[in-house]
């Protein structure tokens, strides 16, 4: 019992990994479908598709468990409401206003803030290698986005955009802090598919104010296959993966993987677009993993001893 409690703490954290994988491609993949329609269209036909697809899924299995869902429907509203209409409706409103850098820069202070609302709530005890890894993260992701220049991030401005960029890291913040208790005990796949359905449906009130879905048809052949990777890739198994993470590890050290996305877009733009990379951001990847392991290390231990205790 031991051993299977040890070695389900160690996939949790490798499976984490996937997460800043797949979104840091669908970061990349949103910049260009939102330039062929606007970005709350873009992400109700994100959600919406996904959760259409959780339904089937759900339905062909059997697996609605409707007592629970009488029972904590209001916690999966305010999930569905936070964590994908308000983080995501901000979010690419805030990229027609602002660079993707000063947005990179504010969404990565998002560990910080869960780590240490997590601290005032009591739900978690600080503790100096968690921090210092924490810290340590931080400034890789910062040397990673503004390529190591000094002169790069003194010389930002900060617009609407970045406003609503806070506004999504205060979403994501909460979603991550309040996620833990509002799905523990409910099946993935439920608590997801009720997530992606309630907020497809407040994303797609909000395009009643935006309009655009006349362009959908027009949309590209490239749009639709980076819209779908967005699906399966982004969503579908990243935010199953991620809710499992904020279940088993905490808000805090769930949202730690986050920071590893700002490497994954760097690397794939490498790849796929032949930008260029320098030596200084190598290193601040580097800080970024260095920091990740730290912090998570000493949770991996005290999470494999807590599950044993309750075996």
């Amino acid at each position: 019992m031991k051993s299977k409690n040890k070695n389900q703490s160690k996939n949790i954290y490798l499976l984490m990994l996937l997460v800043p994988l797949f979104w840091g491609g669908a970061f990349a993949t949103a910049k260009h479908v939102i330039t062929e329609v606007p970005p709350l269209v873009a992400a109700t036909l994100r959600f919406g598709i996904t959760g259409i697809i959780l339904f089937t899924i759900i339905t062909i299995q059997k697996e609605w468990q409707w007592q629970i869902i009488r029972d904590r429907w209001k916690g999966l509203l305010f999930i569905g409401f936070i964590g994908i209409f308000g983080y995501n409706a901000l979010f690419f409103t805030a990229l027609k206003h602002t660079s993707a850098t000063n947005g990179a820069l504010i969404i990565a202070a998002m560990p910080v803030f869960t780590m240490l609302g997590a601290v005032m709530l009591g739900k978690e005890k600080w503790n100096n290698k968690a921090g210092a890894g924490l810290t340590l993260s931080m400034i890789g992701v910062i040397i990673v986005i503004v390529k190591g220049s000094l002169s790069a991030l003194f010389s930002l401005s900060f617009n609407l955009g970045d406003l609503l960029f806070v506004g999504a890291l205060l979403c994501g913040v909460i979603y991550a802090l309040m996620g833990e208790s509002l799905i523990k005990g409910i099946p993935i796949m439920l608590s997801n598919t009720i997530m992606m359905l309630s907020g497809a449906v407040f994303l797609a009130i909000g395009t009643i104010f935006e309009g655009g879905w006349d362009q959908v048809v027009n949309m590209s052949a490239q749009s639709w296959v980076e819209m779908f990777y967005m699906v399966i890739c982004g969503t579908l198994i990243g935010y199953v993966i991620f809710n499992k993470g904020v279940e088993s590890l905490g808000g805090s050290k769930a949202s730690l993987y986050l920071n590893l996305t700002p490497i994954v877009a760097t690397l794939l733009a490498v790849i796929a677009y032949g930008s260029s990379i320098t030596l200084i951001q190598i290193v601040g990847m580097v800080m970024v993993l260095v920091g990740v392991y730290i912090a998570t290390n000493k949770t991996n231990q005290s999470n494999s001893a807590r599950n044993q205790e309750k075996a």
